[in-house]
């Protein structure tokens, strides 16, 4: 091996001082080579660890959930935090806490934070999108999240706080789906904690409308689905 020249063909192996294993970095990103569809270049499957393909946010802020390309950026949404990532760009901080975007050869520049102490917890599913508006549900803090434009804002703060509070922790699955005919965010929760299984009872006097066959239904409910719109009746 260490000799001028090498024979053809032999096999150098070396020891580790470790024994390797899978790690799983819930906090990290990694990206390929380009990918040109118009001059035939595919490099997808390259990952050239001496170049700088690889980018960490804190992990005090828990790991990474959800990643959505919006405009030029990713968002990209921790448990406990919601960032934006700006693509072939970065961003310098003046003293006064504002930016100035560069141009910088880097896929991932700057990681922005937006304002709040929100995150999605452990339920991706409850993300939906449509346009340059993006909901989904924090567990962990009981709160339904709308981020657009103007950053974050807690919609379950419209009148729904203790009922997001109490069945988004008591829920596993919290599914989120947008109807974009209606302009509505849907979020279905699959289960309700007992107080407001009671409060939904069949027992209890509801004003339906008259083509709803509330007969039907011969037991109480465990999970229900809830909507919002921005518009103003």
């Amino acid at each position: 091996f260490n000799a001028p020249t090498i024979d053809k063909g032999p096999k150098l192996s070396a020891p580790l001082d470790e024994p390797y294993a899978e790690e799983r970095r819930g906090n990290g990103m990694i990206f390929s080579q380009i990918y040109n569809s118009t001059s035939g270049i595919n490099r997808l499957n390259q990952f050239i660890q001496a170049e700088p393909i690889t980018k960490d946010l804190n992990p005090i802020h828990g790991t990474i959930q959800k990643m959505h390309a919006r405009d030029t950026d990713a968002i990209v949404l921790c448990e406990d935090k919601c960032f934006r990532i700006l693509a072939n760009k970065d961003a310098l901080f003046n003293a006064d806490g504002s930016a100035n975007v560069t141009s910088n050869q880097a896929v991932l520049g700057q990681a922005v934070p937006y304002a709040g102490e929100f995150g999605i917890s452990k339920n991706p599913e409850s993300f939906a999108s449509y346009g340059f508006r993006a909901y989904f549900s924090d567990k962990n803090r009981g709160a339904v999240i709308r981020l657009s434009v103007d950053g974050i804002t807690n919609i379950a703060e419209k009148g729904m706080t203790d009922f997001f509070n109490d069945n988004l922790k008591a829920s596993t699955n919290i599914i989120g789906s947008y109807n974009d005919r209606k302009d509505l965010y849907n979020l279905t929760v699959d289960s309700l904690s007992t107080q407001w299984q009671n409060a939904f009872n069949i027992s209890q006097t509801y004003q339906l409308n008259p083509d709803c066959n509330a007969g039907s239904i011969t037991a109480s409910l465990e999970g229900t689905t809830i909507f919002y719109t921005r518009k103003r009746h």
